[in-house]
Formats: structure tokens, sequence, C-alpha cells
């Protein structure tokens, strides 16, 4: 006996359910009627049966991206972060002890504090979320589209770390410089591997001793130049999917290159990283960069893909995705909010004695979110690109992965170090201006050539 085929379903739905549905559902039967079983939403919601088919057909077989958005953790980040500013404010004042209680809780080398553990566990909740949610089987897709993934790891890493650098450098270290504080010092951690007498320099900066624990003091504007230079090589790999898809760019591309800058992260980061702090005096000692790179990177990313795996196989991919991912949305949200707490904690005297400090910060971070974005957007239009991988090509090198640069500034130079606060800062404006350029994108996709599958099924 033959077995009979199996058709395959296709629905067919057009923006207003306008005649163009039931034109394809026709053209469809004619062409494969064999092989294709094709309905149509009809003319009007509710009309046809074929309207009826493909709810149906929505119910067991929602599309991708649908509902997806900015929750109530996204859509309000720059007011979650103001709050906790203040909160930290507020606990730093009511109880000053507390906060560096928590933080003395630590792994210490050579009575030098290396790894707090608090801080430790919220920062693996603010990376995995995150990693848990890349597919990197999609990375062998990436040379069907060599352009854009190649324009994006162009702009990421060969000019992104840099102009970071020099912008930092011209504000903070130039024209903000009286503003901030000639004499104004940071005490940071002592470098992971360094055990140098008090009073010994370092790079900028000077050993000392404080309750007991050597620290290094350095300018107070070049710990936060080390801030930006940290956000400055870490492109964004997590927020950039939701950026990418409100600026109805191309999902699947965007995912491909998200993987590919996570695994060249584990690369580059600590050799750029190193590079610029050291030409910004502020040298790192290479094991503590990998440390950090292992404990906030790389560990995370090996607990993701291995979750993922054994998830999917025992659960199946649509628990995952809908079920599972959908759990762990406000985790990384959350832990990054316990952590801006604790690190304003330590910053509220600063920050009240010079309000305008987050302002002085956050400048050189706008001007380069803005410049990166062009520079891609730019580059893009010469490429000839169509305008679904330019959007999310020019928005993941413009956007930062901040929660990489928080834990790296947490674990190079402490928790209370300006470098740190810095890098919360870029949380600060990270929403808003990316938001703007998502509107710039939508304004501006007449700019670049549409493909003809996604313009027909829009117009």
């Amino acid at each position: 006996m033959q077995k009979t085929k199996k058709k395959i379903k296709i629905p067919f739905l057009c923006t207003g359910n306008s005649c163009r549905s039931p034109m394809a559902e026709s053209w469809a039967k004619n062409l494969r009627a064999d092989s294709i079983e094709a309905y149509s939403a009809g003319i009007e919601p509710g009309g046809p049966a074929e309207s009826k088919k493909h709810k149906d057909n929505q119910r067991t077989h929602p599309p991708a991206g649908k509902g997806k958005g900015l929750n109530v953790f996204e859509r309000y980040l720059t007011l979650w972060v103001i709050l906790c500013i203040a909160g930290g404010i507020v606990l730093g004042k009511v109880a000053p002890g507390f906060a560096k209680a928590l933080d003395g809780m630590a792994i210490y080398v050579n009575k030098a504090p290396v790894v707090s553990i608090p801080i430790a566990v919220c920062l693996f909740f603010m990376m995995y979320p995150i990693m848990v949610k890349i597919d990197f089987a999609e990375v062998v897709k990436a040379g069907k589209n060599g352009r854009p993934v190649g324009l994006t790891l162009f702009v990421n890493w060969a000019v992104k770390p840099f102009t970071m650098y020099a912008i930092a450098l011209f504000f903070l270290g130039t024209l903000f410089y009286g503003f901030i504080g000639p004499d104004a010092l940071d005490n940071v951690k002592m470098p992971f591997g360094l055990d140098l007498p008090v009073g010994a320099m370092h790079g900028a900066g000077r050993v000392v001793l404080i309750d007991g624990v050597k620290m290094l003091q350095v300018p107070l504007w070049r710990s936060y130049l080390a801030g930006c230079i940290l956000l400055g090589i870490a492109p964004c790999t997590a927020m950039v999917l939701l950026w990418g898809y409100l600026a109805k760019g191309n999902d699947g591309l965007t995912l491909v290159m998200v993987a590919i800058n996570s695994l060249t992260m584990l690369l580059l980061y600590g050799v750029l990283g190193g590079f610029l702090l050291g030409v910004g005096r502020l040298p790192v000692p290479w094991q503590a960069l990998l440390l950090s790179i292992s404990i906030y990177v790389a560990l995370p990313l090996v607990a993701g893909f291995l979750s993922r795996k054994w998830l999917i196989a025992a659960k199946g991919r649509r628990w995952f995705e809908e079920k599972f991912l959908h759990m762990l949305t406000p985790i990384t949200i959350i832990a990054l909010l316990v952590t801006l707490v604790l690190l304003f904690s330590f910053k509220g005297e600063i920050i009240l004695s010079n309000p305008l400090t987050i302002l002085w910060i956050a400048i050189p971070l706008f001007i380069q979110t803005n410049l990166i974005f062009w520079l891609g957007y730019g580059l893009a239009k010469l490429l000839k690109l169509e305008y679904r991988d330019a959007a999310p090509a020019a928005m993941i090198g413009a956007s930062n992965h901040f929660e990489v640069a928080i834990a790296t500034a947490t674990m190079l130079f402490g928790l209370s170090s300006g470098a740190a606060l810095a890098t919360v800062v870029g949380v600060l404006i990270e929403v808003p201006v990316m938001l703007m350029l998502v509107k710039i994108c939508l304004r501006t996709r007449n700019w670049f050539p549409q493909d003809k599958l996604v313009a027909a099924s829009s117009g």
C-alpha cells in the first residue's frame, strides 16, 4: 500500500487582509496542489472559512516574534536605573557599612580582594539569561550573509574600541578635566597578580594602604576613562536582538551576529582591553583579564550552551522558547538593578558633592554611540545592503554589552571605583538613545534597497 505524502500547510496573511492573500492561496494551489495545502486569512477578518483556519493555525503555530517587544523592565530601564541611583545613595547614607560588608565577602589573593562573591553571583545572573538565548548553530549559516557580518566585525573590533578611547580621553582628560577635579583621586583594587609595596607606582597610580588593604590610588578621571574603555570593547549581544526587532531588521541575521560577537569577545576582549588600559596608564595584568573573561563571559556562555542543549532535548524547543526564556526575561534586569544599588551606595558622596559627574561621563558615551551607529549605517549603504540587514548591523555596534563592562570593571577595579560608575552611566543612556536610533532607522528605510518579499508583504 502506497504511503500518502503529507502536505505542507502554508497560511497566507496580507496586511489589512486585502485581496492579495487569496491570490497567493490560489497561486500556491495551482503551482503545487499535490504537496501544498494553502489557505489565506481572507479579505475580511473572520469572514471566509479560510480565516478560521488561519486563526486556528496562529494559535498552534504563533509567528516568530509575536508579542516580542519592550517589557516593563526594558521599557522603563532608565527609570529603574535612576531609582536605583537614589536608593543606593540613601542606602549609603543610612547603612554605610552594609554594602561594604557585602563587597568584603570576597576571595582574597595576597591580602587583596579579587572576586566579590555577592557581586559575582549577581553578575552571573545578569549574563546567563543572555547567553542561554544564543543559538550558536546559526553561526554556520553566516557565510550566506558575509557582507553584513564582515561590516559588524570591522566596526565593532577595528574601529569602536579606538574611537571610544579617543573621545573619552578628549572629554574626560581635557575638556571636562577641570570640572571632574585635577586633584580628585579614586581608590581602586590592586591589579590581580601584583604584590607591590606601599608607595610604589603602577601606571598612573600609587599603592596605598586603606583599612589594612592595599589599594591603587589613581586620578579619578582616569578611572572614568577605564570604564568607558570597557564599554567600548563590549559590543552588545543581548538587547540588540530587541533593537533589531523594533527596527524591523533581519532577526535571523541578528542572531548570527550576536553568536559571532560572543565568540569573538572571548578572543579579543582581553587583548584590546589590556592594550587600551595600558595606553591609558591603568595597566592590568593579563591574568586579571583572563580571570574576568573566564568568570563573566566564558562561564555563563558554557552554562548557557549546555543548559540550552539539555533543556531543548528534555522539554522541546517550544517549551524552552515560550516558557523557560519567558521566566528568565526579568532576571538579568533584576540582577543588574541589585548591583546598581550596591554600587551607588559607595558612590553617593561623589555624586552629591558633584551632581554633574554623570553628565560628564554621559556626553562622550552619547557621542560615541551616535558616531558608531552612523558609521555602520553609512557603510551599510555604501555596501548596498538591504535595510533589514543594514539596521541590525549598525545597531550591534552602537549598543554596548554593559553587563560584561560592569562585571569587568567591578572585577578589575572594584565595586566602589569610578570605572564601575562609568559603566553604569552606559546603562543609564542605553535605552533612550537606542530607541532614538530605532526611530531613525524606521524613518530612513527608503535609503536602502528593500527585500522584494518583505516589501510585498508590508505594502
